[in-house]
């Protein structure tokens, strides 16, 4: 490693911009030397300076946060257009929420969703989740579901519990897409085996009220118990009432698919 860390601080000095970045990456994360954020800055700006992207976004996010460099939002935004235009998707993602929430530039969500929709058709996670939002509620795009559940869809894929449970969440209320309670259980499922609260609690309601599938009190007491636990304050409402329709039986088999369903979620987060 040490050997490693001396050639590219060599190349570094020499001029190599995919050396200097690396330097930064070095200094930034202390992974070969201490960590040193004024010395990654100061090396992802060289990078920069020369041309190369992902360090222009490093260099973004170091003054968007202030690391290494005074915060500055306009420095920020600046450095994030640079890459961003030169295809960098997370560079894309970045200047979409300075966009949106007017930091660096004057608030403008017309500009959020075109950066978002570049880094979103690159398969940015995060950028798809809030495209489906925007077209939601129609910031900065005409109102439209369907384009909402085709970004969600996408990120949900991809793994995304909130992407997830809004699927679960548009396959309930019939928007975007027909009413489908398999298609709803299924995301919601998803989404609470990776721990999403909001969705153990949808998941319980589901069961205690009957929709789509039949009542199952056992599996609603599980369900909002581990909502409860992760949180969700409506849950931990919700539990003595169903704890109190629950014979001795049965209120033991929910207690113990309480823990088989936390040792679900622990075994989807060791993924």
């Amino acid at each position: 490693m040490r050997l490693e860390v001396e050639a590219t601080q060599k190349a570094a000095e020499h001029g190599d911009a995919g050396a200097q970045r690396k330097l930064g990456v070095i200094y930034f994360t202390g992974n070969g030397a201490p960590k040193d954020d004024v010395e990654a800055a100061k090396w992802f700006r060289k990078a920069a300076e020369q041309g190369d992207a992902e360090a222009q976004n490093d260099l973004g996010e170091m003054f968007r946060d202030g690391e290494g460099v005074p915060e500055d939002d306009v420095e920020a935004v600046k450095w994030f257009r640079e890459a961003a235009e030169q295809g960098v998707a997370a560079a894309q993602l970045n200047l979409g929420v300075m966009y949106c929430t007017g930091n660096g530039v004057p608030k403008d969500d017309g500009e959020a969703v075109k950066w978002w929709h570049k880094a979103a058709e690159q398969g940015l996670v995060y950028a798809q989740f809030n495209l489906g939002t925007m077209y939601l509620n129609g910031d900065g795009v005409p109102e439209d579901a369907v384009e909402a559940v085709k970004w969600w869809h996408k990120a949900a894929e991809q793994g995304d519990s909130a992407a997830q449970l809004n699927l679960g969440v548009m396959y309930i209320k019939d928007e975007g897409v027909p009413k489908d309670y398999t298609e709803a259980l299924k995301w919601y499922r998803k989404a609470a085996e990776q721990g999403n609260a909001f969705a153990q609690y949808n998941l319980g309601s589901l069961h205690a009220n009957g929709e789509g599938i039949p009542i199952n009190y056992v599996e609603a007491y599980a369900w909002w118990s581990v909502a409860a636990t992760f949180g969700h304050k409506g849950a931990k409402q919700e539990l003595p009432t169903i704890e109190a329709t629950l014979i001795p039986k049965d209120l033991a088999a929910a207690q113990k698919r309480v823990d088989e369903l936390f040792n679900q979620i622990n075994a989807t987060k060791a993924k």
